[in-house]
């Protein structure tokens, strides 16, 4: 179960931000709207989300050079040719096939 805004913050620690006023206009409108309570509210939504955006990529990145690693074990024998790869996309677009 996902913990809430609320339930993950700690403590609070004030800070000064200064932002363009494209943002700072997109803010205002969104605390205005009933988005977020507040201005700080929708700036620590939005490092929440960058926060699971890096542990997304994080995750994905792992899981990559995980399947790198399985494929670079392979012996050399299971390897497609340069031709049975890319023949066909040669072809197709009418080039000729590298030497």
């Amino acid at each position: 179960m996902t913990k809430s805004y609320r339930e993950r913050r700690l403590m609070t620690v004030k800070t000064t931000l200064s932002f363009t006023d494209r943002h700072h206009r997109f803010l205002t409108e969104q605390v205005e709207k009933g988005v977020y309570a507040t201005t700080s509210a929708s700036v620590a939504a939005a490092i929440e989300q960058m926060m699971q955006d890096e542990e997304t990529r994080q995750v994905m990145l792992s899981a990559l050079a995980d399947e790198i690693r399985t494929r670079a074990a392979d012996p050399r024998g299971s390897y497609l040719s340069e031709d049975e790869t890319f023949g066909a996309a040669f072809a197709d677009l009418g080039l000729p096939r590298p030497e």
